[in-house]
């Protein structure tokens, strides 16, 4: 089968969970700047995950660009990491009203690094699905940064119980490794003809 429906109800997956995270800021009962810095650890960490939510958005585009055609085992897949994705907003939500206790800041770690696992198991299925010849194959290569990014998340727990801001340097500076587009599927995609 053909990736749109795939692709349309994981871009509307993405967007209600953006919404729910919207939805759970609170407005300050005060106008004033000191009831805003109350609610300053939800506002912190709205952003990162927005940006996350963004970056598997972004990169679930284009590998679906890469992608012909998908079988039961892909949209298995796929429903599992829009699983993992669906708990950003609670991880988020816990993490940021506790301001960044440390095991609410470990368990967007778990959310980040399970989510990062069922991405590379769909891109896994896909490549499956598609052969070794696939496109997606080809762009993503030996994927290191794929590779790597679920060791920082381990790394980023393990940090937070060191401290939970060191916990929370690594979670940011994983989101800045991938908030520059992934070029690799868009050179692959440049370089191929269009199907007839």
């Amino acid at each position: 089968m053909r990736t749109g429906r795939l692709e349309a109800f994981s871009d509307g997956v993405i967007a209600i969970l953006i919404t729910i995270m919207v939805l759970e800021l609170h407005v300050p009962e005060e106008p004033t700047w000191s009831s805003l810095h109350e609610e300053l650890p939800v506002l912190l960490s709205y952003p990162l995950s927005f940006v996350y939510l963004g970056i598997y958005w972004n990169n679930h585009h284009h590998m679906l660009q890469a992608t012909e055609r998908v079988d039961g085992l892909v949209l298995w897949a796929n429903l599992h990491l829009l699983f993992w994705l669906s708990l950003v907003p609670f991880a988020t939500g816990w993490m940021g009203e506790t301001t960044f206790a440390t095991v609410p800041t470990e368990a967007y770690g778990v959310v980040l690094l399970a989510a990062a696992l069922a991405y590379y198991a769909l891109q896994w299925s896909i490549i499956r699905c598609e052969g070794p010849g696939s496109l997606l194959h080809v762009a993503v290569g030996r994927d290191r940064k794929g590779k790597l990014s679920p060791l920082f998340y381990l790394a980023a727990m393990v940090l937070t119980l060191v401290d939970r801001w060191l916990g929370v340097a690594m979670y940011v500076l994983v989101a800045l490794l991938w908030l520059v587009p992934d070029r690799r599927v868009e050179r692959v995609l440049t370089r191929t003809p269009p199907a007839a």
